[in-house]
């Protein structure tokens, strides 16, 4: 038997949440053979119109699990919406052998696009990237009765619980309590009030065009004077200095001591008069 497919625009939870969740509630649910059937012909012989029933039988569900995160500030529809998307997924990947039931295999794609969905609009900056951060921020939500802070000791239980420490606990608690802020100040704000947006006071300096250029000319500059500098030294002070500060691989008091064929120490006397000779330079 071949259920009835109700008309395509009711079967969009954006277009009219009220009759789409009407139209789905009349289709019938499957009984165990049916879905075994159908999950048999998709899973064997790719009939898609077996998808479509498998589907379409189990819309209702996805409504039941979508409106359990309705705490979240964000639309029903897209919560369905979303929620649909993992359904689907689920179907396409239900294997009739396992002796398990679609409802059952399907939760956990159900829940796992709607929480993905939660975490890229719940802020604008993400609160959770990792695994383990995704499933403290639902199960921190559960935790907390109200909006007051968690005790030391519930912050404990929740970390316990959740095999976390508490600084993350409270990490997590503490973005869950903030909100979004505007960079730029609201069109209506006054005059005292729009020094507090972030425009004003998390400026990038870095960005300054007449400070990139003022630095750049010091930099030339200082180059530029090292190097007049040097020239001013007698050839062995001014090899001695190269080697000791500008080489990649710099030489030893010892290694210049033997190529000069002096002391080691001769060699420091003169690396340090090089240097005050040209600290001196560069100063004037």
């Amino acid at each position: 038997m071949t259920m009835t497919i109700q008309p395509i625009d009711q079967l969009v939870p954006g277009a009219n949440l009220a009759a789409y969740v009407q139209a789905i509630g009349r289709i019938p649910i499957l009984t165990v053979d049916r879905e075994q059937e159908l999950a048999r012909q998709l899973y064997f012989d790719n009939d898609v119109q077996a998808a479509r029933e498998l589907v379409m039988s189990h819309l209702r569900f996805v409504v039941h699990i979508a409106r359990s995160y309705r705490g979240y500030g964000l639309a029903e529809a897209d919560l369905i919406q979303e929620g649909n998307v993992g359904l689907m997924k689920a179907v396409k990947r239900f294997n009739p052998d396992k002796g398990v039931r679609l409802v059952s295999f399907a939760v956990h794609w159900i829940k796992a696009e709607i929480h993905e969905f939660i975490l890229r609009n719940w802020r604008i900056v993400k609160v959770a990237t990792t695994k383990a951060q995704r499933k403290l921020f639902f199960n921190l939500r559960s935790a907390k009765k109200g909006l007051a802070w968690l005790s030391a000791d519930e912050a404990q239980a929740v970390a316990a619980d959740l095999g976390v420490n508490v600084q993350e606990v409270q990490r997590m608690e503490g973005r869950l309590s903030n909100r979004d802020l505007a960079f730029d100040a609201p069109a209506d704000s006054d005059d005292d009030n729009v020094w507090q947006s972030p425009q004003y006071y998390l400026e990038d300096h870095s960005g300054d065009p007449a400070q990139a250029v003022e630095s750049e000319n010091w930099q030339q500059s200082s180059e530029d004077g090292l190097y007049l500098a040097l020239e001013e030294l007698d050839a062995r002070s001014r090899d001695i200095l190269a080697r000791r500060w500008l080489a990649e691989n710099k030489a030893t008091l010892h290694e210049l001591a033997a190529e000069y064929g002096v002391s080691a120490e001769r060699i420091r006397q003169l690396e340090q008069a090089a240097m005050k000779k040209l600290r001196a330079t560069i100063a004037a």
